[in-house]
């Protein structure tokens, strides 16, 4: 029996002293919902105007505005390679030589049977000269009845057979003459020359994939020659960005080789489409590289400017808030120690500031909440934490004069 009073006795005070902390709870909440009862201590920074700008930055490779592989057209040994790796090369210079002592044969034989055939088309030629004068004579005698018929047939048939073959013999004439340019052409192959048309004179070589005293197929690589004092940088944009670029931007190009230059490239050429699986476009670009400083392969930053906006309205990145499926910023009243939600339009997004396109005439408020306006409702009660950000308007735009720029992000190339 008392044990079971002592337990209606626990019992008693649990819920006395439970009714006691639901009703400080909800005095406590009292103000209304999402809206804390006190002041919400908040820091605030100044709205001010200046210059913004849009840029997207890049990376990429280089890689050579032009390049080919140089081959042999016959098989062979290497017998002499005369480039290496670095060198200059001249249009239609010979690189490299193969052992040419059976092609030179073919074109002994090649010129042997040429002259074969020509003396039979001279031993051809002098029978129908022979043939024709028969039947000239067995022609004339049967005028005169002196040859009969058979013998002007027989003469006939001979003349005519003189001349078929003279075709023939001039015909073979043709052929090996054909042959023994072939012959000379396949000789020409061992002499392995670099040919290209377009761009510069001279070249470089890139790179050399066999020794002297290799045995070579035809069209096995011997040396790769690239241009190198016209360079072709290759990004990739985002979906984002897409619309943005276009041929003919100038954009100013970094590498890490070279961390205190700034080389310049203009866009040339851009993908019709983006790449399904990475929603990338490719752009490329087009780098004079007459110092030749840089070098195929190498890592490349590439910023463009995409547009640029004076005296723009700026606001730092953090004041953005979304309220109500709204985007917009919290207004800091100063004299009434209140936050005001005030809606707005947003132009280019720079780093840490974004710029303020509508309304047109936010400036005129003053400061906006940049730290605790998750907490913020319109109209709730603020106490201001004064910082450097939260300086007076004269000094602030002091500090604030140099350019805004706006950094996209893009990818292409090993990073």
């Amino acid at each position: 029996m008392k044990k079971l009073i002592y337990t209606l006795l626990v019992l008693a005070i649990v819920t006395v002293l439970g009714v006691l902390l639901f009703k400080r709870i909800t005095a406590s909440g009292g103000a209304g919902p999402g809206r804390p009862a006190v002041a919400v201590a908040v820091e605030v920074q100044l709205i001010h105007k200046n210059t913004i700008k849009d840029i997207g930055v890049f990376t990429g490779s280089l890689i050579p505005k032009s390049q080919f592989v140089v081959s042999p057209k016959a098989a062979g040994w290497l017998q002499k390679l005369l480039v290496n790796i670095g060198d200059t090369v001249q249009r239609n210079q010979v690189i490299a030589i193969l052992e040419d002592q059976e092609y030179q044969q073919q074109v002994e034989q090649a010129r042997a049977e040429l002259q074969v055939a020509r003396a039979n088309a001279e031993n051809c030629a002098s029978d129908l000269d022979l043939a024709r004068r028969e039947y000239e004579r067995a022609k004339a005698l049967r005028e005169k009845q002196i040859a009969s018929a058979s013998e002007l047939e027989a003469a006939e048939a001979a003349y005519n057979s003189s001349q078929t073959q003279l075709k023939v013999s001039l015909a073979q004439v043709t052929q090996k003459e054909a042959a023994l340019k072939a012959a000379d052409l396949r000789l020409s192959y061992t002499r392995v020359q670099a040919f290209w048309e377009d761009g510069d004179q001279t070249r470089v070589v890139g790179e050399r994939f066999v020794d002297e005293g290799a045995l070579l197929q035809a069209n096995q690589p011997i040396v790769s020659v690239l241009e190198n004092k016209s360079l072709t940088a290759v990004v990739y944009v985002v979906e984002k960005d897409y619309p943005k670029v276009s041929v003919g931007q100038r954009a100013a190009i970094t590498t890490d080789a070279y961390p205190d230059k700034t080389f310049t490239g203009d866009i040339v050429r851009i993908a019709p489409l983006l790449v399904e699986s990475s929603r990338q476009a490719r752009v490329e670009l087009e780098i004079l590289n007459s110092e030749e400083l840089l070098r195929p392969g190498m890592f490349i930053r590439a910023r463009i400017e995409f547009a640029s906006h004076d005296n723009a309205t700026i606001v730092p990145l953090a004041a953005l808030v979304r309220r109500n499926g709204q985007q917009g910023v919290f207004i800091a009243d100063r004299d009434n120690l209140k936050a005001r939600f005030v809606p707005v339009t947003v132009g280019i997004v720079s780093g840490e500031s974004a710029e303020i396109i509508e309304p047109s005439d936010i400036d005129a408020s003053g400061y906006v909440i940049t730290m605790g306006n998750h907490l913020l409702e319109d109209g709730s009660d603020i106490t201001l934490s004064w910082t450097k950000a939260s300086l007076t308007a004269e000094t602030l735009q002091k500090e604030t004069k140099s350019e805004i720029s706006a950094t996209g992000t893009g990818s292409g190339g090993a990073k």
